[in-house]
């Protein structure tokens, strides 16, 4: 059975990203690293940090005055759940449009083309 995954806005995925690619992360630390990409001040980080705490996405520990946060939940959970809510508000659920509009905008390599004939072998195997 999967954990229900809170959505999480845009920004916070910024800070997820980080705390992912390695954690635990201060704040501080996940303030240094948003400086180098967004131009958001450090309230604003908190602010973020506060409510994925919140959602339960990131738990954290305590030490001394300062606080070092980690994932509670997987990056794929996270990206299966905000792609079902994708699917579901723009497609009705359906994949099909979503497959027919993305192949026929997106030029595709040979080295894609192989991939996907794969996959889809794979799922037709199943």
């Amino acid at each position: 059975m999967m954990t229900k995954v809170p959505r999480i806005s845009e920004a916070e995925w910024e800070v997820m990203k980080i705390v992912w690619a390695q954690s635990p992360k201060t704040s501080m630390q996940i303030m240094e690293q948003l400086e180098e990409r967004m131009s958001w001040k450090p309230t604003t980080v908190k602010t973020l940090v506060s409510r994925l705490v919140k959602k339960g996405v990131l738990g954290f520990h305590k030490e001394g005055k300062n606080y070092s946060y980690f994932p509670l939940l997987l990056e794929e959970e996270c990206l299966q759940a905000e792609s079902r809510s994708f699917l579901n508000r723009l497609y009705g659920g359906s994949l099909q449009p979503l497959l027919v509009s993305f192949l026929k905008e997106e030029r595709l390599s040979k080295e894609d083309i192989k991939e996907l004939r794969r996959l889809l072998d794979e799922k037709s195997g199943e």
